[in-house]
């Protein structure tokens, strides 16, 4: 099958111990709960990215006037 930590058998397992513990009704609380965070993740990760605009970023700002009597 396949090498690396997490095999699909080894989630299958993961999930089923965690359906007796806790429960199908709170499983599906949990479920739920950890798809929203994931999905907060990736839409906060994408809101990072995006860059800010070189011409207005690079501008300098015009020194301040002296006040005039």
């Amino acid at each position: 099958m396949g090498e690396g930590l997490f095999q699909p058998l080894h989630i299958l397992l993961i999930i089923c111990i965690a359906l007796l513990l806790v429960g199908p009704s709170k499983f599906a609380d949990l479920c739920k709960g950890l798809g929203e965070g994931i999905r907060n993740f990736k839409s906060a990760m994408k809101d990072q990215d995006v860059k800010p605009d070189v011409k207005t970023a690079d501008k300098p700002q015009d020194p301040p006037q002296p006040p005039t009597a």
